[in-house]
């Protein structure tokens, strides 16, 4: 038996705005788990086990007249995405307050120093999402409250949560390398208050908490915004990212009509973060 490899397929996309963000989602209700968005397209991976048993071609936006989508592929062996990490990655600095090094970087001598190790998940800090939502987190207080972190990639909102005073802190994503990740990385920064869950949000539904994160795509925010209000306390705090400044009016329309109120909001590159608070149950 030949042994498990990632395959990534490089796509170029024309517009670029809204395709990858169609592209994105649709590759990953095939399996995709990791992608990095280029100048004319994404970089996605794929573990070889899974792309044995899917077609890419049968996706619906590779045939829609609306776009020019072309792909090349290839095979790449899973330690090389570390190597190539390492070999660029630099700690970066939120609000003068909180670094998200690599375990290679000396400490920093800020008040929150952050440990991240992504290998294929998403979320060093490094992308205008991840950054905003750790700004959110630290102006906000986390002190004796819960936490869902939803979509958690590397866990790097989880742990900064907990070291902010959250004292029990839920992080969950679908991808089993993310969910490997988290563990490493909590192990990492001796996080003691998070539980790591492989899955679906629906697989923590029976659980309501005082603040809710999720850094996903456009789409999944959308069909999901409901369900985070049904799992928030009244008076939660819900803090989203993922989508463009385009976007705020129809994540706002599925807020409110979910009892969210917008609080406050952040733009970073046309890349939006918001907050929104629960008003009732």
């Amino acid at each position: 038996m030949s042994e498990s490899h990632f395959v990534c397929y490089d796509f170029t996309v024309e517009p670029l705005n809204p395709g990858c963000e169609i592209l994105i989602a649709q590759l990953s209700q095939l399996g995709f788990d990791s992608f990095q968005e280029n100048n004319d397209g994404i970089s996605a991976y794929i573990d070889s086990t899974i792309l044995s048993s899917v077609n890419v071609e049968e996706i619906q936006i590779l045939n829609s007249i609306d776009f020019n989508i072309s792909f090349e592929f290839y095979n790449v062996k899973k330690q090389n995405w570390n190597i190539k990490w390492e070999s660029n990655f630099e700690p970066i600095y939120v609000d003068k307050t909180c670094c998200v090094r690599a375990p290679f970087h000396k400490k920093s001598n800020y008040k929150y120093d952050l440990v991240i190790e992504p290998k294929m998940s998403f979320g060093t800090g490094h992308h205008e999402t991840t950054s905003m939502m750790i700004s959110f987190i630290l102006a906000n207080s986390f002190s004796n409250s819960s936490v869902c972190d939803i979509g958690s990639g590397t866990g790097v909102l989880a742990i900064l949560a907990e070291k902010k005073g959250a004292i029990k802190i839920d992080a969950i994503d679908i991808d089993n390398w993310c969910y490997l990740n988290s563990i490493e990385n909590t192990e990492r920064n001796n996080s003691e208050n998070i539980n790591v869950y492989k899955g679906e949000v629906h697989k923590l539904m029976q659980f309501t908490y005082d603040n809710i994160f999720a850094n996903i795509n456009l789409n999944v925010l959308l069909a999901d915004i409901p369900i985070y209000s049904k799992m928030l306390n009244t008076g939660g705090l819900l803090y989203l990212s993922g989508f463009y400044k385009r976007d705020i009016n129809s994540i706002e329309k599925v807020a409110k009509n979910s009892n969210l109120s917008l609080v406050e909001s952040k733009v970073k590159n046309q890349w939006v973060a918001l907050k929104f608070a629960k008003t009732n149950r």
